[in-house]
């Protein structure tokens, strides 16, 4: 076998990097152990040594002189016998937390602030204590806004500090990254929630009665569409399509500075019609009472202040959309809506869907994507020497290196979401495929 040949296998590579740490961090997704089994194998076979950080941050910001990481319950060694028959693996072998050691920072300005970049310092010592030379961020959109966070801060180190490169690897089944055509976990995600959708149909048929089931999908709509595309539903409504007479403006009170005195909300009373119009529809064009309505989660973050008075939020200021219950308020609303225009009842009942889809068992094309990007983080680092980069696959799965700086806003420090473009062929599929109301 000679060095051209397709069969030769990748060659070591003379690396400065003696040992890499790798943490996930933010919601689960299927795939998970594909992305860090591929990505340690990766490394290991070129003898750098592979730190598993378990829980995402939450360990790496309580280090400190009399609080020193320990193995076992803070990080792992992670070799090749751990990571036998992992890549299909259901869960996440280093855990995964929402620890944000970066909420703190929200201008460039305040990267040289100490007391906002003290957990970020601390993260960076917990790394050196454990003698890393590089970290690869395996998470969503907050976690990639914390991997530039950190890899920004490096910067105004001395120079007799080290300065770890940093590669992130794009999750999130809501598949709203910038940068990448699909995320790891997303078709997995998108037929598991279908599958209960068709079987909410089955049933809904059976008792003549509707589900208005609420999916994951807090600032765009892919995982809500797909899931209505592949499971039959009568209707998908997701941030995106509060347009038109289903927008309007709220006044916020107290507003912090900079920001601005209203809030687009959605006018909820216009929505409930628009889902009781799909529901006559199908009642008197088609002969069917029954159906499965798909409402993607993010809505709540446009739903009016009386809707959310004492729902709390987390380490990156979202509201805890759990705590909503979008679902089963709308189904309510629209149960009086219907009898209201029809006199008649008809049983709505609210469903949260998202949860079990998170750690579902892995379909074949979400474990080669997440094994091309874990690939992709050893490359980056080793092959490429780049710092700053998210990986991304195009095509036919070839590697790309997109920069923090083309993903996040420099002056916000806020990743960009990618929504669903309406009117796009994928938005016009699920309008296509639902139940058609002439408007």
């Amino acid at each position: 076998m000679n060095e051209t040949s397709p069969l030769h296998p990748p060659r070591r590579i003379d690396s400065p990097l003696h040992r890499v740490a790798i943490l996930f961090a933010g919601g689960p997704a299927p795939a998970a152990n594909a992305v860090i089994s591929t990505a340690a194998v990766s490394f290991l076979r070129n003898g750098i040594e592979v730190v598993g950080v378990l829980h995402g941050y939450s360990h790496l910001v309580e280090y400190g002189p009399d609080r020193p990481l320990v193995e076992g319950s803070d990080y792992v060694m992670i070799d090749h016998r751990m990571l036998r028959r992992t890549r299909n693996s259901q869960g996440i072998l280093l855990g995964t937390a929402r620890t944000n050691p970066g909420k703190n920072v929200s201008h460039p300005s305040h990267l040289s602030d100490p007391e906002r970049t003290a957990p970020l310092k601390t993260v960076h010592d917990a790394l050196v204590s454990l003698k890393v030379d590089a970290l690869v961020s395996i998470g969503g959109d907050d976690t990639l806004k914390t991997a530039n966070k950190f890899k920004r801060f490096q910067e105004h180190l001395p120079l007799s500090e080290p300065r770890l490169p940093v590669v992130h690897l794009p999750k999130t089944i809501d598949n709203d990254y910038m940068g990448i055509d699909f995320t790891f976990g997303y078709f997995t995600a998108v037929e598991t929630l279908a599958g209960e959708i068709r079987n909410l149909l089955a049933d809904a048929e059976a008792i003549r009665s509707y589900y208005l089931t609420e999916t994951m999908g807090r600032s765009a709509g892919w995982l809500a569409y797909g899931a209505a595309i592949a499971g039959e539903a009568s209707l998908v409504i997701s941030v995106e399509d509060v347009t038109g007479s289903f927008l309007a403006a709220e006044r916020v009170e107290n507003p912090r500075p900079g920001e601005p005195d209203t809030r687009p909300v959605m006018v909820v009373d216009e929505v409930i019609r628009r889902i009781v119009k799909t529901m006559r529809v199908r009642e008197d064009r088609e002969g069917k009472d029954f159906g499965v309505i798909v409402m993607a989660e993010g809505l709540a973050e446009y739903l009016p202040m009386k809707y959310l008075e004492g729902i709390p939020r987390d380490d990156h200021n979202h509201i805890v959309i759990s705590q909503v219950n979008l679902g089963r308020t709308f189904a309510r609303l629209v149960m009086e809506e219907y009898k209201r225009q029809t006199g008649k009842s008809r049983k709505v009942t609210g469903l949260q869907l998202g949860y079990e889809a998170r750690c579902a068992r892995p379909h074949a094309f979400d474990v080669m994507l997440g094994s091309q990007l874990g690939v992709g983080a050893y490359r980056a680092l080793v092959e490429e020497k780049l710092n700053g980069v998210m990986v991304s696959v195009l095509g036919q799965f070839d590697l790309k290196y997109v920069p923090f700086d083309c993903l996040v806003d420099p002056q916000t420090l806020i990743t960009m979401v990618r929504y669903v473009e309406p009117e796009s062929d994928f938005h016009r599929l699920a309008r296509f495929l639902e139940t058609y109301v002439n408007e």
